[in-house]
């Protein structure tokens, strides 16, 4: 289970966190929506990186830069891990 408290929002605004978990590869990085700062958080099958795994592999939502969006990215996580498990 990915334990929200993992999910460092003042480094996310400045870098990018990445992780894994159960077969899932996960990454947070700061985003832009219509209002305002965001993050976006990806999830892709491993076992390759971000940049090397083709996009139609990879499934992005946005959440709110806040303690609630990063509660609310890792219910996220949570729920999408489960589609990845081995």
């Amino acid at each position: 289970m990915i334990d929200p408290n993992t999910i460092h929002i003042n480094y996310i605004k400045k870098e990018v966190q990445t992780g894994s978990y159960c077969g899932m590869r996960y990454r947070f990085a700061r985003g832009k929506n219509k209002d305002g700062d965001c993050m976006d958080v990806t999830v892709w099958p491993e076992p390759f990186c971000f940049f090397k795994t083709p996009d139609d592999q990879k499934q992005t939502r946005q959440f709110p830069l806040t303690l609630q969006g990063r509660e609310d990215a890792a219910a996220w996580l949570n729920d999408m891990s489960s589609r990845f498990l081995k």
